[in-house]
């Protein structure tokens, strides 16, 4: 899988994800499309490809995806950030 090839299947599964989790009592608007979906980084480190990505909705969360082309699998993940704060460093 290239990287442009494993880019387009990671948004389609945060598409994917989402559309099928997202809160029914909400207004269908919010189901999102490829286009509301953005990577935030993206690596080819140790064999894998492994993305970072979030949504135009202002949910907090984040979609972690790595490709293992061993195995040939993805691995999704999904996070909600809860909490951020800055810590001195001496």
């Amino acid at each position: 899988m290239k990287s442009k090839e494993f880019l387009e299947k990671a948004k389609a599964l945060v598409v994917e994800y989402f559309n099928e989790l997202h809160d029914k009592s909400m207004a269908p608007s919010t189901m999102i499309g490829e286009d509301d979906v953005f990577v935030v980084w993206f690596n080819y480190t140790l064999g894998n490809m492994k993305g970072l990505f979030s949504t135009t909705v202002p949910d907090g969360m984040y979609y972690e995806i790595t490709y293992d082309p061993r195995c040939n699998k993805i691995y999704f993940d999904a996070y909600k950030k809860f909490h951020h704060k800055a810590v001195d460093v001496d």
